[in-house]
């Protein structure tokens, strides 16, 4: 897989799984990815070893995709977003009783039903 592709699902679940991880772990989390910093940039800045940055960023690799694993939240939420384009789009063709079918099936599956 791309390390840019990578780079964008791990902003991702930080998005959604990012105030689980410790302040330390989400400033060396965003100083590296989003700020763009170097290990030894982030090293220097808190104090700490190149490695200890690495193995730390690392662990959050892990926290966050074990959470998604565990929880779910942006796999629940991208299925979703894909019924409800399906649903405005079935509006937009003014198939209006299909679509509060569809509304009705998704609350349902929301709900665990």
């Amino acid at each position: 897989m791309d390390e840019l592709v990578k780079n964008e699902i791990l902003g991702d679940l930080y998005a959604y799984y990012g105030q689980l991880l410790t302040e330390g772990q989400q400033s060396y989390f965003e100083d590296y990815y989003y700020n763009d910093l170097s290990l030894g940039e982030i090293a220097v800045n808190h104090n700490v070893s190149r490695q200890a940055v690495y193995d730390n960023l690392r662990r959050c690799r892990k926290l966050l995709t074990n959470y998604e694993a565990k929880l779910h939240m942006q796999r629940d939420y991208n299925e979703i977003e894909q019924k409800l384009t399906v649903i405005a789009d079935t509006v937009a063709q003014d198939k209006h009783e299909e679509a509060l079918l569809k509304i009705k099936q998704l609350l349902g599956t929301m709900r665990g039903e």
